[in-house]
């Protein structure tokens, strides 16, 4: 053998090390922040969040209230229903969202993240000083059995992940590696967002069961007391290992925070009023105008507070189950929605105040253009262009009425949608071939009263079809028990989006997790075209890139006819005590969730 060929050899079985090394090398060194897409605005020294005031007083109690009861203070398995403000009052990630940003993070738990170009792994270094509310340090052993037990046991928005992790393991003191089997950008992002528990805690219990056992984390608020279905207390750890984080600063400032069950809205809005509870987010814009003239605001001592946002509308409205029949033909579905007589609704309801929201990611540049799908977005839709319903490559909007309460028109359009589909009006009754008439359920939970008032007034539209109509309202445990089995025909929903969609997108419509019970893919999209797009949203490194798969991915849902869609909800509306302040400087994101409202609020009385 020539030296050469020796050469070669050695070359050849050099070149994997090489490549190792090169990837290592290209990965960028410990960093405090991570974005999806080019780098997070704020630098490595930043003092606050922009939004936030970071001299806020410090102190003080708020109560909430919350519709309807809970059975667990386990936020993170499928079992029991759980106040939902527990699991970001209480709980920490590696990294935390800045709301000003589509999608950044930076650190929390972990002081900083690595990870290569391609973000084929991620590594997570830990804070020295990051503790559990009982004074332990978070370790590496805590981190990873907190992806592992969340991936295997956890409720399923956390297994999705999981599924697509290659490995975890510690490669340092302080620092864990987890690797991917996919070529998805936003896993790295998600990791860091994985809530951490503590191992210790569940080495002789069952981690699947709900009920009364508080998991242990390292979030600045602690349960201190509750009554199941009635209330929950959270009180403000004095040993709260973060306080002085950049992130933290000027967040998190009550003392205490509890959160009052009530049977229905009315109820709740009654015990606002007598000034039982300290804020009241209203989603209806006629009773913002009408009922808030109670005595506690003429006086000043209640404040009526706007916030506005920049996100997308989200979906709100009643969603069809598409699994079963007769919602498994779009026919059906696209007369449900002429049925739904909106503009008379709304202006019954909210006094036509609320605009309709108009697709998923309407009120955004990520939302589907008018009229027929151009290039770049034509070109991913055409592969599908055979199994597409009508209306997603030429366009489709929803029906609009005249605005009278018979709405005759889109009936009669309604009903030879429906005869086309096989069923036919006899003595009254809507019925197919086979005699059987149509009939279904809408699953209501119990108190929410703009959703019965919104199915009374549709169900006479429906009565006018021939169509029988059951309204089933349930209690949170028996609905909880009922949306996870997908055992209903039609029931409310609501979907919030971000500008910056990633995997989360494959627990609302793909095809993988449509008949999985407990699946937030209520509707059963099971569509190959819906989880091309997802894959392409997932995997591009272009904004531009996302922006055409989110507008493929919006046409797509919309023409699918799955949901009704009701109003849009524009700003915020929180009714509050005047001594309940908030920063001036809004984020981008407004009030979302528990992020803006309670988390930079403050006490201060005058």
């Amino acid at each position: 053998m020539s030296k050469y060929s020796l050469l070669l050899i050695f070359c050849l079985a050099l070149a994997p090390l090489t490549l190792a090394l090169t990837v290592e090398l290209r990965a960028a060194p410990g960093a405090h922040g991570i974005a999806m897409y080019g780098q997070p605005a704020l630098p490595s020294n930043f003092q606050s969040l922009p939004y936030v005031n970071p001299d806020a007083p410090q102190g003080g109690k708020i109560v909430l209230g919350n519709v309807g009861a809970f059975d667990s203070l386990n936020p993170f398995v499928s079992k029991g229903a759980v106040p939902w403000q527990l699991r970001f009052l209480s709980y920490e990630s590696l990294m935390g969202r800045s709301m000003d940003e589509p999608f950044s993070l930076y650190g929390l738990l972990a002081e900083t993240i690595r990870t290569p170009e391609d973000r084929s792994w991620v590594e997570f270094t830990l804070r020295d000083n990051a503790k559990f509310w009982d004074g332990t340090p978070v370790t590496l052993d805590d981190v990873i059995w907190s992806f592992e037990t969340l991936g295997e046991k956890g409720h399923l928005r956390y297994r999705n992940f999981w599924s697509q992790v290659e490995a975890i393991e510690a490669v340092g003191p302080k620092t864990v590696r987890i690797s991917f089997k996919n070529n998805n950008r936003e896993l790295a992002l998600l990791a860091g967002l994985r809530p951490i528990l503590k191992k210790a805690q569940w080495r002789d219990s069952d981690f699947e069961s709900s009920g009364t056992k508080v998991p242990i984390g390292t979030g600045s608020y602690i349960p201190r007391d509750f009554e199941l279905g009635r209330f929950l207390e959270l009180v403000k750890n004095p040993d709260y290992w973060g306080a002085d984080l950049p992130l933290v600063r000027g967040t998190q400032n009550f003392n205490v925070i509890r959160i009052e069950f009530f049977g229905d809205q009315a109820v709740l809005f009654e015990a606002f009023k007598a000034g039982e509870l300290s804020a009241l987010r209203e989603f209806n814009s006629e009773k913002w105008r009408s009922a808030y003239d109670f005595p506690a605001v003429s006086s000043g001592d209640v404040i009526k507070s706007e916030i506005p946002h920049g996100r997308p509308s989200g979906m709100t409205g009643l969603v069809m189950n598409s699994r079963q029949p007769p919602f498994d033909d779009w026919r059906v579905r696209e007369a449900m929605i002429l049925a739904f007589n909106f503009e008379f609704i709304n202006e019954t309801i909210t006094g036509a105040e609320q605009s309709r929201i108009s697709s998923y990611f309407s009120n955004s540049q990520l939302a589907m253009r008018p009229g027929s799908a151009q290039s770049p977005v034509l070109d991913l839709l055409l592969p599908f262009e055979a199994d597409l319903l009508p209306g997603t490559l030429e366009g489709y909007s929803l029906p609009k009425s005249d605005g009278t309460e018979r709405n005759r028109r889109n009936l009669r359009k309604a009903i030879n949608l429906l005869h086309e589909a096989g069923w036919r009006v006899e003595n009254g009754v809507l019925q197919n071939n086979q005699g059987l008439p149509f009939a279904f359920n809408i699953l209501l939970r119990q108190g929410e009263k703009d959703y019965q008032a919104i199915v009374d007034i549709y169900s006479n539209s429906l009565n006018r079809l021939g169509i029988q109509v059951d309204i089933e309202t349930v209690d949170d445990a028996q609905y909880n028990q009922r949306i996870n089995a997908l055992d209903f025909d039609i029931t409310g929903f609501r979907r919030d989006l971000s500008l910056s969609p990633g995997n989360e997108q494959k627990l609302y419509w793909g095809s993988e997790l449509s008949d999985v019970e407990g699946t937030r893919n209520l509707m059963g999209v099971s569509s190959p075209a819906v989880d091309a797009t997802i894959d392409r949203m997932l995997q591009t490194t272009s904004a531009t890139e996302l922006q055409t798969a989110v507008r493929a991915l919006d046409r797509l849902l919309i023409a699918g006819r799955f949901v009704i869609p009701i109003w849009r909800i524009g700003n915020s509306r929180i009714a509050h005590k005047e001594a309940l302040r908030y920063p001036k400087t809004i984020p981008l994101y407004g009030d979302r969730g528990s992020s803006w409202f309670p988390h930079v609020w403050w006490y201060e009385e005058n």
